[in-house]
C-alpha cells in the first residue's frame, strides 16, 4: 500500500479504530479485490445450499435512506438488501 493511502485509511478509521481500544477488541482493515474464480465457487456454494446468507430485511430502492438508518441502529441479524427492481 502506497504511504498516501495509508495515511488517508488511517485517518477514515480513527473513530472505529479508537472505539476498538476503548473496547479492547482487535481492529484491522483488509483490502478486497473482486476475483472472478472466487466469486463463481461462492455463488456454487450458495446454489448447492452449502452457504446461506441470512437476510434480515429488503428494503425497496426508494426506501435506501431507511435501510441505511436501519444498518446504523446496529440490531440487524443479517444482511439488509436494498432491492433494485
Amino acid at each position: 500500500m502506497s504511504r498516501f493511502l495509508g495515511l488517508v485509511m488511517r485517518l477514515l478509521s480513527y473513530r472505529i479504530r479508537k472505539e476498538a481500544k476503548r473496547l479492547k477488541v482487535s481492529y484491522s482493515f483488509l483490502f478486497m479485490r473482486a476475483c472472478g474464480d472466487q466469486l463463481s465457487q461462492i455463488t456454487s456454494l450458495i446454489d448447492s445450499g452449502a452457504i446461506r446468507p441470512v437476510v434480515d430485511r429488503i428494503f425497496p430502492f426508494e426506501s435506501t435512506r431507511e435501510a441505511m438508518a436501519y444498518v446504523d441502529t446496529g440490531r440487524a441479524k443479517g444482511k439488509v438488501v436494498v432491492k433494485m427492481r
